[in-house]
């Protein structure tokens, strides 16, 4: 026997049995954020990405720069009175070394990367940032630095990071960010309103499902691009205390399983798969070693056209050109995502 729930409003009609359950207060509808409306994975949509791909790929490259002596940083060991020298040192590692291994690999690979970054890099290590400009990088605002959560900030100074950012950056590279993510990934609830009143096209907050999502704001749309969470080396390394090698199999599982469940012959659609990577991490040389092999896996994979190897910035883009369609073609783009 199978049972088909379609919705409440047919059983809640007034005077019925069941009216208590829709009008008890105590038992309502949760709050809720009001960006977007819930669409379940087999709604599929039908485009394509470029070349006919189904599944794109990006590689989220964390740029990142801590207060010395003071705020929020990712530990390798315990806590230490300021100055912590133990956890300190071990992060600037990343922009020393880590970040110029990371880069070398994706040169051998021909893999672009989505850079994203604090904008006070810009006045600790310039020749970092010049050198992902250089290979044609996407640069993607990331705050000033992750020593402070954004969402510790009263509006005025959360708008006025959002602008600087986008304004630095800018007059580094000529081309202004398209693309933003929160230092630890906080928000406050203004947040993509804001993003969208400065001009960002995107945002890599939210990770709640495998394809962008267009949300709404107080100024127009922003797209939601899937970063990962899980694909993720701080939570993946530093939380659940993974060794090099079973990073780099999360990688390669994760890329087979989409790669499966986008082009699979009946139920296949575009997804996005992102890979978060920190250098002072993945940077370290014997971890270096194992996302060697995964990332080359990928890139076999892109060579021979059976991905779209992307970034953010491309897939918001691309996003723009798919959204634009549907509008004119069928009128309906606002209900499919």
């Amino acid at each position: 026997m199978t049972t088909t729930f379609t919705a409440a409003a047919h059983i809640d009609t007034p005077g019925s049995p069941h009216e208590s359950t829709r009008t008890d207060p105590r038992f309502g509808a949760l709050r809720t954020h009001g960006r977007f409306d819930y669409r379940p994975i087999v709604a599929r949509d039908t485009y394509c990405w470029p070349n006919g791909a189904r599944l794109a790929v990006y590689l989220g490259f964390n740029l990142e720069h801590f207060a010395f002596g003071e705020g929020l940083g990712a530990n390798l060991g315990p806590l230490s009175p300021q100055p912590d020298v133990l956890n300190y040192s071990w992060r600037e590692y990343g922009n020393r070394v880590g970040a110029w291994r990371c880069l070398d690999l994706f040169d051998d690979l021909a893999l672009p990367a989505g850079i994203v970054m604090n904008t006070a890099l810009l006045d600790h290590c310039p020749a970092l940032i010049e050198a992902c400009v250089k290979r044609g990088d996407e640069l993607i605002a990331h705050g000033h630095t992750n020593a402070h959560r954004q969402s510790d900030f009263e509006r005025t100074h959360e708008r006025d990071l959002i602008v600087h950012c986008r304004a630095r950056m800018a007059a580094l590279t000529g081309q202004a960010p398209a693309g933003w993510l929160s230092p630890w990934i906080s928000e406050t609830l203004d947040t993509p309103d804001l993003l969208a009143q400065a001009g960002y096209r995107y945002t890599l907050n939210w990770c709640h499902d495998d394809r962008p999502v267009r949300m709404r704001t107080a100024h127009g749309p922003l797209w939601s691009i899937p970063y990962p969470q899980e694909v993720n080396d701080i939570p993946m390394i530093v939380g659940r205390q993974l060794d090099g090698a079973a990073f780099a199999d999360m990688i390669v599982d994760q890329f087979d399983e989409m790669l499966a469940q986008a082009g699979h012959p009946t139920r296949g659609q575009p997804l996005v798969m992102g890979i978060a990577l920190h250098p002072y991490l993945v940077g370290q040389p014997y971890r270096l070693r194992h996302l060697r092999r995964a990332l080359a896996h990928i890139a076999q994979a892109a060579r021979a056209g059976a991905i779209w190897m992307t970034t953010p910035g491309a897939l918001s883009a691309h996003m723009d050109t798919v959204d634009a369609v549907e509008t004119v073609d069928t009128g309906a783009a606002a209900t499919i995502r």
